[in-house]
């Protein structure tokens, strides 16, 4: 039987959710990522949980993870709750563009949304299980990364190794905004972008140069007129720098895209088209180096007999649980392209992601909250 709704107290949990938010976290600011990362090991630790702080690689923030018996076999395969700590945030939005704050059902603040609120979550549907007396039955460990809105660079093999313990992974990254979790993720690849021009004097000798970043802005449009909405296949240039001074020709410019594809066939289809790109014309040389991969998580068995415990225990509380295939990348892509049974978008309801005007709905917290208790509880072997 689920917890009920008075074992959980909305402002208390919002209160914790905000206290995070109040840490500026961008992944590339490590002092913020590992601030974070102290509180989440001081809230493993009052959970009674064994902690492990592996330290950072390749520049990036620390990992903790903290582990809890249940009350069968502890040798048993458990639940791994995973959530990441960093945003995309930079150091100054909270006094700027997104300051902390509430009016009425929503509460505004950087990763509030995505993903401070899902990582909370998991953290205050163990806290309501101990508080009354009920317990796993399965080990559960909690991991919280650094790097996930980079792509995980230096947690992936982390990840990978430490899901394979496990038996079921519940991801509490937000809703989806439609109000489904998340049974299988698309594929996620980014690219470097670079063009190499030819210097000159903008003033004096401009038509003897090759512009970096005109060729640059070109490629941009033809990268971006790739998207295919009807097939969920999208590309975006998201980052973009050139030049040196206003006076000269660019000689070099550099851009990152980010492509989605649904399927392992449309993923290289898209690598197609993008090193279809690279080439060298009119004195100006066009590079794609590919990066980082999410692959696709398909929705196989083990994660749909998942949902359908989950589906359950939501109906025991009042929630009627949807589940779809999502863009939008996460850290379950790894677990879910393992086989293991993966349940994503567990976290908190909002909008917003990634903006300026990110937001969590407080009214969802409580519920959120009790369906995790309730998976927590009551997965078994």
């Amino acid at each position: 039987m689920t917890l009920p709704e008075n074992a959980f107290d909305a402002d208390a949990i919002l209160d914790g959710i905000l206290e995070w938010a109040a840490v500026e976290s961008p992944c590339h600011h490590l002092a913020g990522v590992n601030n974070m990362m102290d509180l989440a090991a001081g809230e493993m630790e009052a959970l009674g949980a064994e902690v492990e702080r592996l330290a950072g690689l390749g520049g990036m923030g620390d990992c903790i993870v903290g582990r809890l018996a249940g009350s069968g076999n502890s040798d048993t395969p458990g639940i791994l709750v995973l959530s990441h700590l960093d945003t995309v945030h930079e150091v100054g939005t909270l006094d700027e563009r997104l300051p902390i704050r509430r009016e009425g059902d929503r509460a505004y603040g950087p990763g509030v949304l995505d993903m401070k609120g899902g990582a909370r979550l998991g953290i205050e549907a163990m806290k309501a299980l101990q508080g009354h007396a009920r317990s796993s039955k399965l080990p559960v460990t909690f991991m919280f990364t650094p790097d996930e809105e980079v792509g995980s660079p230096s947690s992936r093999e982390r990840i990978e190794a430490e899901a394979q313990k496990h038996r079921y992974i519940l991801v509490p990254e937000p809703l989806r905004p439609w109000g489904a979790i998340v049974t299988g993720r698309h594929a996620v690849q980014r690219f470097a972008v670079r063009t190499h021009g030819r210097p000159s004097h903008a003033g004096l000798t401009k038509a003897q140069g090759r512009s970096a970043i005109a060729e640059m802005a070109r490629l941009i449009v033809r990268i971006e007129e790739m998207n295919d909405y009807d097939r969920e296949v999208t590309y975006s240039v998201g980052t973009v720098h050139g030049g040196t001074f206003v006076n000269v020709v660019a000689v070099d410019a550099q851009a990152e895209a980010l492509c989605i594809a649904p399927s392992a066939a449309l993923l290289e289809e898209v690598r197609t088209n993008m090193q279809a790109l690279a080439g060298e014309a009119d004195g100006v040389r066009i590079e794609i180096e590919q990066g980082l991969v999410r692959p696709v998580a398909e929705q196989h068995p083990k994660t749909m007999a998942l949902y359908e415990i989950a589906k359950g225990l939501a109906a025991e509380i009042g929630l009627e649980l949807e589940q779809c295939r999502s863009g939008g990348g996460s850290d379950g892509n790894f677990t879910g392209a393992l086989g293991i049974a993966t349940l994503d978008g567990l976290g908190v309801a909002g909008a917003g992601a990634h903006t300026f005007e990110e937001h969590l709905l407080i009214s969802s917290l409580v519920p959120r909250c009790r369906l995790l208790a309730a998976l927590l509880e009551t997965l078994d072997e």
